[in-house]
């Protein structure tokens, strides 16, 4: 007999996850049960002994949500790199170099976060639109401006999203602005640590749905000495780091003219590089840098499109993903300018694409690309799920037992969008590839964060 005094919600449906990398499992009319602290107590198929008459028993006690035809249950989707500051800046300047990019629209516009009214309205819209979008979890970077920071944090937690929010951290005179940049390492790890304790103190937070992440911008942005200071408060913590790592020819090389250095070994040598590292872009990584990376059980934040605008060349995906390197999605916002990671799951299969199949007319097919480096729709469906629940450490990503119950309903409408199923013609590796490709919010008709129903 099931304890269904322990049921807070049972979803009958089709279903979709990727338990193992490359493979993508259907569940028809499956069943999910969740309990009341929001994570999954069982699933069932149709061939399940059990399934009929845990069924009948849920039906019994109506207990039991079922989803129409047409509709497909998935994990909530994760995104690893979002600068919720940037977002009023989404699609602007994309055509600049990241040096220009960052100097003329980036910190202008970040420095007015000093103004919590602004950072108010803006932080609680980016929060809703990824929500909208089908990312129950969302890694952001915010400002230098703390108290603005902790409205963002804010700003998740009453909407429901799970987020991991980071206070950014530059100090060095030569790359930030005068006007935008911490005044001493000093005051930026008291700052630091002050918004630490606020996040994790906020009302209704006792469950940890909202985390604070220690933010360093990235190597050109901060000083050695505060570098080595937040590495100090990553390990006293054991927090979650994120930064940008080898993003651009520029970046990697300002670390080896500076420190002599990869930036994955100064980040190691500071005490910043730990299990919960979250290394956005990482394009130009070392041999050894990879290796490095795999022994901490760092991750990646793979943002495709923002590397075809700034970057100047593309993530080795394939041959990272073969070694076993902990892979995630991000958006990017505004590096790239949607916040869908569907969009970066779709753009991770099309990079990829680009990258075996190469550009130049100029060489015969047999030199123009990289062999062996494509990436499935299934692949990009696990980074976008499952691949970012395991660079985050969360039981997030998949349906299996004692995982926190995110998810969210997709669902073709013939009245909006451009997602159409035909059940005669599309099989259930169609629809998956379908949805990445085509849905847009408007196909997101449920969400579920920690087994809430947020949307």
């Amino acid at each position: 007999m099931l304890d269904l005094d322990n049921i807070q919600l049972a979803i009958q449906g089709d279903s979709y996850h990727c338990p193992i990398k490359g493979e993508i499992e259907f569940n028809p009319n499956g069943l999910i049960l969740v309990d009341h602290a929001g994570d999954i107590i069982a699933t069932y198929r149709q061939d399940d002994l059990q399934y009929i008459q845990v069924l009948a028993q849920l039906q019994h006690a109506n207990k039991l949500q079922v989803l129409n035809k047409g509709q497909y249950l998935l994990p909530g989707l994760v995104d690893l790199h979002c600068h919720a500051s940037q977002w009023p800046q989404a699609g602007k300047g994309l055509d600049l170099p990241l040096y220009d990019w960052l100097q003329n629209y980036t910190f202008p516009l970040e420095n007015r976060y000093q103004d919590n009214q602004l950072a108010t309205a803006v932080y609680q819209d980016v929060s809703q639109r990824l929500l909208a979008n089908g990312t129950t979890s969302a890694v952001y970077f915010a400002s230098i401006y703390r108290q603005s920071t902790e409205l963002l944090a804010k700003a998740c937690l009453s909407i429901g999203q799970r987020a991991f929010v980071g206070k950014i951290n530059m100090d060095n005179p030569e790359q930030c602005p005068d006007y935008y940049r911490e005044a001493s390492v000093a005051d930026a790890i008291e700052d630091t640590e002050l918004f630490i304790h606020n996040v994790q103190s906020l009302h209704g937070n006792q469950a940890g749905l909202v985390k604070p992440v220690i933010t360093p911008r990235f190597v050109p942005s901060c000083s050695h000495e505060l570098l080595k200071a937040l590495g100090g408060l990553v390990q006293q913590h054991d927090l979650h780091m994120q930064t940008h790592c080898s993003e651009s020819d520029w970046a990697r090389d300002y670390s080896k003219q500076h420190y002599n250095m990869t930036d994955i070994e100064l980040y190691a040598e500071t005490g910043l590089l730990n299990h919960k590292s979250i290394l956005a872009h990482s394009i130009f990584l070392t041999q050894s840098d990879i290796t490095t990376i795999k022994q901490v059980d760092a991750g990646i934040a793979h943002c495709p499109l923002s590397n075809m605008f700034f970057a100047n060349a593309a993530m080795p995906a394939r041959e990272l993903l073969n070694q076993d390197i902990h892979i995630g999605l991000g958006s990017d916002i505004a590096g790239a300018p949607t916040p869908s990671i569907f969009r970066s799951a779709f753009d991770a299969v099309s990079h990829s694409r680009v990258r075996e199949e190469g550009v130049s007319i100029y060489l015969s097919a047999e030199q123009r690309g990289i062999a062996n480096s494509r990436i499935s729709f299934n692949e990009a469906l696990w980074m976008a799920t499952n691949g970012g629940g395991k660079v985050l450490k969360e039981k997030i990503g998949i349906f299996a037992p004692s995982f926190h119950f995110d998810a969210i309903v997709v669902e073709a409408k013939v009245q909006v969008g451009n997602l159409r199923i035909w059940p005669e013609f599309d099989s259930p590796q169609d629809v998956i590839e379908k949805i990445i490709a085509l849905a847009q919010p408007e196909n997101v008709s449920k969400v579920w964060v920690q087994g809430k129903q947020v949307i």
